[in-house]
């Protein structure tokens, strides 16, 4: 036991607001593990949002751990301490279950990390009854979950609110007990993915056979919560610890329903579900007890049926707004208006791809002409930082559609720095470059990736026409970085082992060279439309839909 870790885990909680840790005695234990530091945990409300569902129970304790910060990391390894929880400081060890709520694939590294520190096998077959039940769910793994399968003893695919209360309820009838009658019990129930009672055979780098054992469904079938107003997803917890920490975080839809064919949200989250006004009212009226500025949280934000009146609901109750990225084509002048008077100084824009022709292949639909005009409407009320968010590498994106691009950026740019003189102050344009990663269950899940060198040249590309503009900066994710999230996002149930040899050397790099299957076949190939892929184990209700949207961008050259 490290009391430096304890000292500082309790001055973490004595700064939160929101939380009152329930005492052990007599109940299911949970530890909720975020497999991320705790500033990235807490700011994640998916994260936030089980916990608080799980501690509604009253028969259910559920505490918190995180991947440990560098400095407590080491005083982990120094003292020899075990990993522990950060309400009552108990090892990992000690509970019933250990449920990981998973948002990035990048944190599938982590999870052997975290075994490690609790001193638990990482492989659930090496485990025993005597272990925690170890379970999975978040974003990330309802879209594969095969690279992490060999670690978890059950994954929860689907929204929590929808599926938690079924699975707390076979628990309490039932019991864990034995460990593989229960998981044979629970593969049957709705949004549950027994990864043991699967079967899988492979050829090369392709995944060419899935049996499912002991009565366990051949797919399992992803569930949503259908009533969305019936429990609000917002801030439980405040603490001074994160990104948002001035803020008050409230959900006000699910999913999106504009269908770009690389956005994962669109179609995981299925069918777009948007929380009535009211409801997001009550829940602000909540927050601004505790923050003045309100963070409205959803994938498509600005396609909220009555976005106006409630910004204007806030603005009328001595708060302000804030809002990650808005739709070019939802852009007004009221809304430009709530943004100034909320003191943004900065608006985010996402014309993701540089071309018209690369905007049409994703089904962006927008054109230049809505750009700019939205862009005008910006300056115009004298907001003259813009954050564009580009991606590159797009499926048959050439040097043309960069230098379209380019000439776009320089249009916004005269703009900004004509205003900017006119005004006597500085404004600036960031371009936020990402390459395209395939992602399952998207038109675009057949798609390879760009090979990095091709990625770099374009980056190079970029840098030199626009990057180095005045009045214009350049940030963009490494191609290295994009490079593992598609291995992790198209990889299947052998990954366990990269992920071990990963934390073993502390450097994934070198585990993917010294791992036995071709990972950059596995990253980079086109997949056959007849192919089965890893993820093939969760059902799609829009499988057919993704097929035609695949053949409309790609038609046969």
């Amino acid at each position: 036991m490290s009391w430096k870790i304890i000292e500082k885990y309790r001055r973490i909680l004595a700064q939160e607001e929101g939380n009152s840790p329930k005492r052990r005695g007599g109940k299911l234990t949970v530890c909720l593990v975020y497999p991320n530091r705790y500033g990235v945990a807490m700011s994640n409300l998916g994260f936030q949002a089980v916990h608080a569902l799980l501690n509604a129970e009253s028969d259910i304790l559920c505490e918190r751990a995180f991947l440990p910060d560098p400095d407590d990391l080491r005083e982990y390894r120094r003292s020899g301490a075990r990993l522990l929880s950060l309400e009552s400081q108990e090892p990992l060890s000690s509970f019933d279950i250990i449920a990981f709520s998973v948002s990035f694939e990048s944190d599938y590294l982590n999870i052997p990390v975290i075994f490690d520190l609790a001193g638990i096998p990482a492989l659930a077959a090496e485990r025993t009854g005597s272990h925690p039940l170890v379970m999975g769910g978040g974003a990330a793994l309802f879209l594969n979950p095969e690279p992490v399968a060999d670690f978890l003893d059950l994954i929860v695919v689907g929204e929590g609110e929808a599926i938690l209360p079924t699975f707390l309820d076979h628990i309490r009838a039932d019991g864990i007990g034995d460990r593989a009658m229960f998981l044979a019990g629970v593969a049957g129930l709705p949004g549950i993915y027994v990864p043991s009672l699967y079967a899988t055979e492979y050829d090369g780098a392709r995944l060419v056979s899935r049996e499912a054992k002991d009565g366990a469904p051949e797919q399992v079938k992803r569930i949503w919560m259908a009533e969305p107003d019936g429990r609000a997803t917002v801030s439980e917890i405040l603490t001074p610890g994160t990104e948002f920490s001035d803020m008050y975080l409230v959900e006000v839809s699910r999913g999106c329903g504009r269908g770009c064919r690389f956005c994962a949200a669109g179609f995981i989250y299925h069918p777009y579900r948007q929380r009535s006004l009211d409801a997001v009212k009550a829940a602000v009226a909540e927050g601004l007890s505790h923050r003045r500025k309100i963070g409205l949280v959803g994938a498509a934000v600005s396609d909220f049926r009555e976005i106006g009146e409630l910004c204007r609901h806030i603005l009328a109750e001595g708060g302000t707004v804030s809002v990650s990225s808005l739709r070019i084509d939802r852009l007004d002048e009221g809304m430009i208006e709530v943004l100034k008077a909320s003191g943004h100084k900065t608006v985010a824009l996402a014309p993701e791809g540089g071309s018209q022709r690369i905007r049409d292949l994703i089904n962006k639909n927008l054109t230049e002409e809505q750009i700019l005009a939205a862009c005008d409407l910006l300056i115009g009320h004298d907001i003259l930082n813009l954050k564009l968010y580009f991606i590159i590498g797009l499926p048959t994106e050439t040097m043309d559609d960069l230098e379209e691009m380019a000439l776009l950026v320089e249009k916004i740019r005269k703009r900004v720095i004509a205003a900017a003189r006119k005004n006597k102050r500085l404004g600036e344009i960031i371009l936020s470059v990402n390459p395209f990663v395939p992602k399952p269950f998207t038109p675009f899940q057949w798609c390879g990736m760009e090979d990095t060198p091709s990625l770099e040249k374009k980056l190079k590309y970029l840098q030199q026409t626009v990057g180095r503009l005045s009045n214009v900066r350049l940030i963009a994710e490494s191609p290295k970085d994009a490079w593992l999230q598609a291995l992790l996002s198209r990889g299947d149930r052998r990954l366990s082992g990269f992920l071990l040899r990963a934390a073993e050397l502390g450097n994934w790099k070198r585990a993917a060279r010294e791992f036995p299957v071709d990972t950059d076949f596995l990253v980079h190939r086109t997949i056959p439309l007849d192919e089965m892929l890893p993820w093939d184990v969760i059902a799609s209700a829009d499988a057919e839909r993704l097929r035609r949207e695949y053949l409309k961008a790609t038609p046969p050259r």
